[in-house]
């Protein structure tokens, strides 16, 4: 299995971060059906695929290049290096891209590769490309639906964070994504591959959620820096932009029956921020409206407070 060996200092100092980037990376790897697809991911495929496949199907760098660059288990490391910061800038990351040359880009998709590459990747102008494909489907396909995705993605992080608060790291990283668990005495089990152990001693850590399948693990060196991309699932993943129904939101007020509709699960001030868009001040008063109207209440888990609709605030959604 491959096992992280990690110090406490490494884990003190590791961080949550969101990429734009990734997330393009790990669409790009639904389309040739050799990555497990998400839920998410299907609804990615239902709203963009068509222009997708309309501009890339009969280009002959496209899809040949998806199956040897973003192989079942592995993906060339050019396209998926770590953030360098918690919220870097999508055409920073394809700066990064480009500045690859064509035979190091070889050399990123021929790792652990056990037939040659297509033709077509041997030609002069692969990363360029490469550069073209991740830009357009990162403009056109991706970045339309970003900002939702980015508000999902910050609930998680708060989410997990608070999970760390109260279970520590074991809490936080067991079941983060497939076959990852903490082994204890520094050890930390990536996935189930048979890969040797690998020393992260004195490296930048990150976690990463992505709508992938998955996930998967890359580096940088030099520069010693090391990602964790993780599916962000389950309700962690829930839509902020859920509508509440017509009448509640005549009723109370869109931005409460919004609140309101959220506290189908029980979430904290600061994940209701990240989902909503509002700010610390004004879902803290809409909070406190409906506690005091009786559709909301509180309790304590931990050092966090979450909060969740009353049974009386459920009766708004069984009418």
């Amino acid at each position: 299995m491959g096992v992280w060996r990690i110090d406490a200092d490494v884990l003190a100092g590791s961080r949550f971060a969101v990429s734009a980037m990734i997330e393009t990376v790990g669409c790009l790897a639904s389309v040739t059906g050799q990555h497990r697809v998400s839920p998410t991911q299907r609804e990615w495929q239902r709203e963009h695929l068509p222009a997708w496949r309309a501009r890339w199907a009969a280009d002959p760098f496209a899809l040949p290049f998806l199956r040897d660059a973003i192989r079942p288990g592995w993906l060339a490391d050019f396209i998926v290096r770590p953030p360098l910061s918690p919220s870097p800038q999508f055409a920073d990351d394809l700066a990064r891209v480009a500045a690859t040359t064509d035979e190091q880009a070889r050399r990123d998709i021929l790792e652990s590769m056990d037939r040659p590459l297509a033709p077509v990747l041997l030609e002069d102008g692969l990363v360029a490309r490469t550069v073209e494909l991740l830009d357009w489907t990162w403009r056109h396909c991706v970045r339309p639906g970003w900002p939702r995705l980015r508000r999902v993605f910050e609930a998680d992080i708060v989410a997990r964070s608070g999970r760390l608060s109260t279970g520590g790291w074991a809490a936080v990283l067991n079941g983060m994504r497939p076959g990852m668990r903490w082994l204890g005495d520094g050890r930390l089990q990536i996935n189930a591959y048979d890969y040797p152990p690998r020393d992260v001693t004195g490296s930048r850590l990150l976690f990463v959620p992505a709508t992938s399948g998955r996930g998967w693990v890359s580096w940088e060196e030099p520069g010693d820096v090391h990602a964790i991309i993780y599916p962000c699932t389950g309700w962690l993943a829930q839509d902020p932009d859920v509508v509440p129904p017509d009448a509640l939101a005549r009723l109370i007020g869109p931005a409460r029956a919004r609140i309101l509709t959220l506290l189908g699960e029980p979430k904290s001030t600061t994940q209701l921020v990240a989902l909503t868009g509002q700010t610390l001040g004004s879902a803290g008063g809409h909070l406190r409206v409906l506690r005091d109207a009786g559709l909301a209440a509180r309790r304590r888990a931990g050092r966090s407070v979450l909060y969740y609709r009353t049974a009386l605030g459920d009766a708004f959604f069984h009418v």
